[in-house]
């Protein structure tokens, strides 16, 4: 196999390029060069997705037999069409990391792979689309949705989409999973979001890859619900946070109308949890019975920490400091509990 990696040089992208590698196949990758180091093994071709220029000189390396685009999610439909129209005559498939946030019901409905998605053009620029009063539908979910309809008026039947909730593990550049660890690892009462028992889908970055790699080989198509089938509850995830940290700590488990009380914001100062009903409610069987195999969430848990512990340190990006609630408000919800 020959494939195109557009990114390949941090996080699911360098997990993409990495197992491509050990499979034994040819990898070129493509991207800017601004952050993350080219994995030693692929053709590395540097240059801009939005220039005419660059991706012509891009086809000159080609011919592949797919295409996996990791890069998508800066950049509106106009710019990813341009991108799949320039490849296609020298790639046969295409494989499109999406996200769940392109359909119409998230996150307040359930959701499976035929769940309306919302309605964006392939030509649309960054300033299509908007953002609801209560977050959502939003911007980002109608970019993506233009993006992948820009994939499809090119590849047609050869595309695939790949529509995952949240990526976690090694290397992850967003600081979900690390600012529990490193919560967890800190100690003391830790405020946490009742119901304990609620179920969370995050899947692991190694097994997102592995399954965009067999759909790049197979003759699958359309989308794909990339969310861990079993899930974990809060109640785990946060125990074995603990666990592998040693932190001397307790959950203290409070009502989502008190956090609401308190102006603690769902999906970042507290990451993960959020309320609305279809958040964690996401069909990934047809992902099954295509190869989706996914680890316990436990050891995308203890290899986060393993990866943090030697040091680790993540591409460097905006997203990290969103995440988390600041020690002194924490320590004043938690004080008011009484």
């Amino acid at each position: 196999m020959r494939i195109l990696v557009i990114g390949g040089t941090w996080f699911l992208g360098r997990y993409i390029a990495e197992e491509a590698l050990t499979r034994g196949w040819s990898v070129t990758t493509f991207n800017r060069g601004r952050s993350g180091q080219d994995v030693q093994g692929v053709e590395a071709v540097h240059g801009d997705r939005t220039s005419q220029a660059d991706l012509h000189r891009l086809t000159q390396h080609g011919p592949w037999d797919a295409v996996i685009d990791t890069s998508s999610s800066d950049f509106p439909p106009r710019d990813v069409l341009l991108a799949a129209t320039a490849l296609r005559k020298v790639a046969g498939r295409w494989v499109h990391i999406s996200t769940v946030s392109v359909y119409e019901g998230w996150p307040h409905q359930p959701l499976t792979d035929g769940s309306p998605l919302l309605d964006c053009p392939a030509d649309a620029d960054e300033s299509y689309g908007y953002t609801g009063e209560d977050g959502s539908p939003t911007v980002y979910g109608f970019q993506k949705a233009g993006g992948e309809r820009a994939v499809v008026e090119a590849f047609g039947d050869a595309a695939v989409f790949l529509r995952p909730g949240v990526i976690l593990g090694p290397g992850e550049y967003v600081g979900r999973l690390p600012w529990w660890l490193t919560r967890a690892k800190r100690g003391g009462k830790i405020l946490a979001p009742a119901p304990s028992d609620q179920r969370i889908q995050p899947v692991d970055v190694r097994d997102v890859a592995s399954f965009a790699l067999d759909q790049a080989e197979g003759g699958t198509s359309g989308g794909f619900n990339v969310a861990h089938p079993e899930g974990i509850t809060f109640t785990d995830f946060i125990s074995e946070c603990l666990s592998v940290t040693g932190g001397a700590g307790k959950p203290v488990w409070v009502s989502p109308s008190v956090l609401s009380e308190h102006g603690v914001k769902q999906w970042t100062e507290l990451p993960l949890w959020r309320t609305h009903a279809g958040v964690w409610a996401v069909d990934s069987s047809r992902a099954v019975a295509a190869g989706l195999r996914c680890r316990p969430i436990t050891a995308t848990i203890q290899d986060t920490w393993a990866w943090i512990s030697a040091d680790g340190r993540p591409v460097d990006h905006p997203r990290w400091a969103e995440h988390g609630i600041a020690t002194e408000k924490e320590a004043k919800i938690l004080a008011s509990l009484g």
